[in-house]
This record gives C-alpha cells, structure tokens and sequence, in this order.
C-alpha cells in the first residue's frame, strides 16, 4: 500500500470519524479562551463599551460561575455519550453493523459533542486565569468579557442539548435511515457517470502472461484505488494494467492486486509505483464502491422481513430506495457504462452489477411475504419501462425468477 493512497485513505477516513470535528471545536475553545483573555488584560482594544452592571462580577463569584458551567458541562456531555451508544446499539442490533459508519459520520452528533466539549474546555481555560488579591503583590484579575463570552457558549451548549435530544430520535429512524442510505448511493451513482471518461479506443492486454503480478502483501479490503495516478503511470511507462481485485474485495497477502505488461521485454517494473496507487483498510467502505451501500439497503430487508421483525414496510421502503438508485443510474445522462481506462482494465460499475448487487440478493426474503412480493413486481415493472433498453433485459430475468419461483 502506497504513500499516496494511504493519505488519500487517512483523508477520508479523518472526514468520517467521530472524533475530529469535537477535536478542532476543542483546540477553537483553547484558542478563543486564550483570545479572550488577551482582551481582557487589554480592554482598551475591544470596540464596544459594555454597561458597568455587566462588569462588576468578583473572583470568588467568576471563578464559582465557570466552575458550575464546566462541571454542568462535562455531566450533560457524558449523557449525551450515553444516549449516542444506546442509539447505535440498538441500530446496529436491528438494521445491520455495517450501519455504525453512519451513526459516527453524522455531522450532528459531532457538532453536539464538540460544542459541549469546546466549552469545557474554554471554562477551564478561563477559569485558571481568575485572581484574588494577595499580600504577595498579586492583583485582583476577573477575566469579565471571557465570563460574558462563557454564558454565551453556555446558553449556546442548552440549545444544542435539545437540538441533540430531538436528533438521537431521529438517527434512528429506519426510515430516515434508509432514506439517508438511498441519497449517499444515488449521490455516488451520479458522481461516477460525472466523472466517466469519454469513449476512447481500449487497447487488449497482450496475449501472454502478464509480466509483472502486485500482490497485496497484507491483507484487508481495497479500500480505495487511484486511477488518475495509475493511468499517468501507465502513460508514462508504455503499460498496460488490470486491476484483478476490484474495490471492496477482500485480500490476502498474496492476492494478486493488479496484472502489469510492458512493451519494453527488457524493462524491469518497479511495483513500488504501483503499490502507491491503492490502499487497503481492515473494513469495507463506501468510497468508490456504492454496491456497499446497496447490500447496506439489502440488509435492512433481509432484517425487516426476518421472523423475529416481521416490517414489511420497512422492506419496500428499502426497495423504493434502490430503485431510485437503479433508476439514476440508467437516465441520469447517458447512464453508468462499462468504461475502462485505455491502458487499464477493471470492472467499472454498470447498471447490470448494481442490479445484481439490490433486487436479485433480496429474492429469497420478498417470496414469501406476498405484500412485498407485489410491490416488488411493481416497482420492477415501473422501473423496467423508465430505463434505457438495454438495461431491461436483466429487469425483465428477475421479474420472470420471481415470479417462477414464487
């Protein structure tokens, strides 16, 4: 796995944790606390001249102010902790693990936490810069304008406690959740035909044994592949390329990752270029792979229609969404097509895959339940008639299985 994968890996991985944004709202508190009590050693330099009523708190009563507001804080933080698990556990135990990912990445519960958390920290901050007057020489600082900037931050953190309170409900949600689900992989669907290149001649790879075989040498998924590097590089070098494990495959160090042939017979390949041009993680992901978040959809109807659920409704909820997603990608454009890079192959989504990867996986769950069973024929009859013709066909098989088999 190469440097500039792994970075553009990190990136990625970074903008989806839990845990940066409430870090950079931290680091803000500390900084803005720092800010504020420059100001306030030097309140000539503020703009605005305050009423005398709002600067005349003492020490012991600021240093009793922040104290309460940082000590409120810090208990209010850990509840919302606690209800941000029980929401993921309980996600988790009914629509899927591989729906936690989603629960970390929402924006609102990390700019709950991070607020809270940032004015924790501005209290504290402020706080150790309170002074009493003392015999030593020491004399009497009340930082007003940080206490003022506190209870602003304070009555900004209750606001985001109901906003969190009336949030958690909502994550979970099965139908905000597929909803969410079906708009990342539509999303996805219309990123990829924007970003398909246009038709040009795709040479063959030679008809010999590849020259060069890269292994993965750990194992994992593919998490993410650089094919505007991999094309320079084979540019550059006079190489054809194949990728022989696409994105989201799991494997193993010796799994062949890609198939490389020159037409230099004496040029030595150096992998290292090539090895720089993937990464691989210990889960899968849904960058550059929205079948991942199809078999997201499919889980949730193999969940919903289970015996111990019994949700039909939430199963074709489910279905609705992944025919949004099927239907985006035929008529968005000129629809998702079998493109390779002219000097590398590799097996680029198509509107067949991505039916293979929704409608057929959920056969065996939607035959018995006969309500689903006829939404199902109906959404596939509608959609049959809205796509490009020579996507109907595989519409057309699927629609003929289930109703054989049911």
């Amino acid at each position: 796995m190469g440097k500039r994968a792994f970075l553009f890996k990190l990136l990625q991985d970074v903008r989806a944790s839990y845990w940066f944004l409430p870090s950079l709202l931290v680091l803000l508190g500390v900084v803005l606390a720092s800010a504020m009590i420059w100001i306030d050693r030097r309140p000539s330099v503020f703009p605005i001249s305050l009423p005398t009523s709002w600067l005349d708190t003492q020490a012991d009563g600021a240093r009793a102010l922040l104290a309460v507001i940082a000590q409120s804080i810090i208990g209010v933080t850990g509840v919302m902790f606690s209800m941000t698990l029980v929401a993921v556990s309980f996600a988790s135990g009914n629509f899927g693990p591989r729906l936690i990912g989603n629960f970390m990445r929402d924006r609102g519960n990390q700019w709950s936490l991070g607020i809270l958390i940032a004015t924790f920290v501005y209290a504290l901050v402020v706080l150790r810069t309170v002074q009493d007057d003392f015999d030593g020489g020491a004399s009497q600082f009340v930082p007003h304008y940080s206490l003022l900037l506190a209870l602003g931050l304070t009555l900004l953190c209750v606001f985001t406690l109901i906003y969190f309170v009336h949030h958690v409900p909502e994550t979970i949600n099965v139908s905000r959740i597929s909803a969410s689900i079906g708009a990342a992989l539509e999303r996805q669907v219309r990123e990829l035909i924007d970003n398909q290149a246009p038709t040009e001649t795709i040479q063959d790879p030679p008809d010999r044994a590849p020259d060069v075989v890269v292994t993965a040498n750990k194992s994992g998924y593919i998490q993410t592949v650089n094919y505007s590097q991999l094309n320079t590089l084979a540019d550059d070098k006079d190489w054809f390329l194949v990728l022989a494990t696409p994105i989201g495959a799991f494997v193993t160090e010796q799994s062949v990752v890609f198939k490389v042939w020159t037409n230099a017979p004496d040029e030595i390949i150096d992998e290292n270029p090539i090895a720089e041009c993937y990464a691989i993680g210990v889960s899968r992901t849904e960058n550059q792979n929205p079948t991942f978040l199809a078999e997201q959809l499919v889980e949730m109807i193999a969940r919903a229609l289970s015996p111990g659920v019994n949700d039909p409704y939430t199963a074709q909820d489910c279905l609705n969404r992944l025919a949004a997603a099927l239907t985006v990608a035929s008529t968005y454009k000129d629809g998702l097509e079998d493109k390779s890079l002219p000097r590398i192959a590799f097996s680029a989504l198509t509107f067949p895959r991505l039916f293979e990867a929704s409608f057929p996986l959920c056969r065996q769950y939607i035959k018995p339940d006969a309500l689903v069973l006829r939404h199902t024929l109906s959404l596939l009859d509608n959609l049959a008639e809205v796509v490009r013709p020579e996507d109907q066909q595989v519409i057309r098989t699927e629609i003929e299985k289930l109703k054989t088999d049911s």
